[in-house]
């Protein structure tokens, strides 16, 4: 995406697919083309390190060793190009786009499995690549050169090798930036899930520079599993729940799948075809969840992108979330991460900006009114009462609103980035007022030294751990503090 509002931005559009029997026939030609090349390209890798820790265990070294096998996509190609005719007597039959496309997955693999290993690449560690199974990998194929036009009639798809593919949805999105010539076709990814095919168009689009329609205006969204998101406007989205309503449906379905006779490496059985259809009537069910799922975060984040000038969320840490067992479903089913990730480029789209708080900002805890946090807040406490100035709000609300003053707090901090010696002012209690360092919002390994308040009076004399607890020491405690 585009870093500017405006512009020319690279986007996808997803659209399905009406293949005739031949067409998908040749869909899953194709698709399994790319991964034949795929687990080729991975043997002939595992058998040249193989050979070449052989070697060293015979004293060899260096020149003498068995020349290493390339891992970028020109040395897998030019290696397939050469063993193409006996290990693939009938690779005519496809476009040599299938066979590249599995051929890059797997340099794309081997070179995250490297960055990962040398600490290049950051997150979770990446494993070493394993060989795609016949059963359990998603048939995909990506056309990059040759024939990839949208028809005129809006219902039709030409691709490489393939032909004119009918489409089951209207192309009109996608065809009136090509008639305007505002968007140029890069790629075409053909992709089989939930029992359609989807073909997907990567674009390089020019759009219009946008003004959100209060571009003054700021917003603190709060999210939440009992209400999907609270605005600081008062105004609540309702959780749809998708996942949670489909339960019967899709336990019945893996009732009925688990029945009939699936596939058997050890025996070498085959799947029956009331096996395939049950398979293929869960798949679909699972479609359905995601399509809900996704088309209601994608009309709420275009809502407020199109709305507010400036949108303030919470850092949350989803990962660790979601290893509270009794949490994790109504968490993931929520799609916190995507509803972020669809604000952070929407915002940029409409002329706007995202502000994510720090992941130690303690709005929950924190009174809008007067500031003072209260030690303790447990989660079946929805609504917030302070002790200090008497308020009596929504315990979502609160929050929301305190996201939105997030940015007064900090706005020094939000427009000239993040600094270590930058702190913001909160209120405790007693109308102390406390300067606490902002921490890291990537993770919990930053600053944690809490803040002693700037008060004359040793009663008063509190400290701010990173959660917005107040702290008092032992002498405090014994005081009366």
């Amino acid at each position: 995406m585009s870093d500017v509002a405006g512009g020319v931005v690279v986007q996808a559009y997803r659209f399905a697919l009406d293949p005739t029997p031949a067409q998908d026939r040749d869909l899953h030609r194709h698709a399994g083309a790319a991964r034949f090349a795929f687990n080729w390209a991975l043997a002939a890798v595992c058998a040249n390190l193989g050979q070449r820790a052989a070697e060293r265990t015979y004293g060899l070294d260096g020149p003498q060793l068995t020349p290493a096998l390339g891992w970028t996509l020109p040395a897998l190609r030019r290696a397939w190009n050469a063993a193409k005719p006996q290990a693939a007597p009938w690779w005519a039959q496809c476009s040599k786009e299938a066979y590249n496309t599995g051929l890059d997955g797997l340099a794309r693999a081997l070179g995250n499995w490297s960055a990962s290993r040398t600490g290049r690449r950051a997150g979770p560690r990446v494993g070493f690549p394993r060989f795609k199974s016949r059963r359990r990998a998603m048939p995909s194929v990506r056309f990059t050169t040759g024939t990839i036009r949208v028809e005129d009639t809006r219902h039709h798809v030409t691709l490489p090798r393939l032909g004119r593919i009918r489409t089951h949805e209207s192309t009109r999105k996608l065809a009136r930036r090509l008639h305007a010539g505002t968007a140029r076709i890069l790629s075409a990814t053909v992709r089989h899930t939930g029992g359609r095919w989807h073909v997907s168009f990567t674009v390089e689009v020019t759009r219009t520079t946008h003004t959100p329609t209060y571009p003054q205006a700021t917003v603190g969204v709060d999210l939440g599993i009992t209400r999907l998101a609270v605005l600081s406007t008062g105004q609540v989205v309702p959780n749809p729940r998708h996942l949670t309503h489909a339960q019967a449906r899709l336990r019945s379905a893996a009732r009925t799948l688990s029945r009939r006779q699936g596939p058997d490496r050890r025996t070498g059985t085959r799947p029956s075809r009331r096996w395939q259809q049950a398979k293929t009537r869960l798949a679909k069910a699972h479609a359905r969840v995601t399509n809900l799922r996704t088309d209601g975060l994608h009309k709420l984040t275009t809502s407020l992108a199109a709305t507010y000038g400036t949108i303030v969320v919470e850092d949350l840490n989803v990962a660790g979330m979601l290893a509270n067992r009794r949490l994790a479903r109504h968490i993931a089913d929520a799609g916190w991460a995507t509803l972020r990730r669809h604000l952070d480029y929407k915002t940029t789209w409409h002329g706007g900006r995202l502000i994510v708080a720090d992941r130690w900002f303690a709005s929950s805890k924190t009174c809008s009114s007067c500031s003072a946090v209260r030690p303790k807040l447990a989660l079946q406490e929805r609504t917030y009462t302070c002790q200090h100035c008497g308020l009596c709000l929504d315990r979502d609300l609160n929050a929301a609103i305190n996201l939105r003053q997030y940015v007064a707090r900090s706005g020094r901090e939000t427009q000239n980035g993040r600094g270590a010696d930058h702190k913001t002012t909160l209120v405790v209690a007693g109308g102390c007022e406390t300067t606490t360092p902002h921490h890291h919002p990537g993770g919990q390994d930053g600053d944690r030294r809490p803040a002693t308040a700037d008060c004359n009076t040793s009663a008063h004399k509190r400290t701010l751990n990173c959660n917005g607890h107040i702290r008092t020491s032992g002498r405090q405690r014994r005081n009366g503090a």
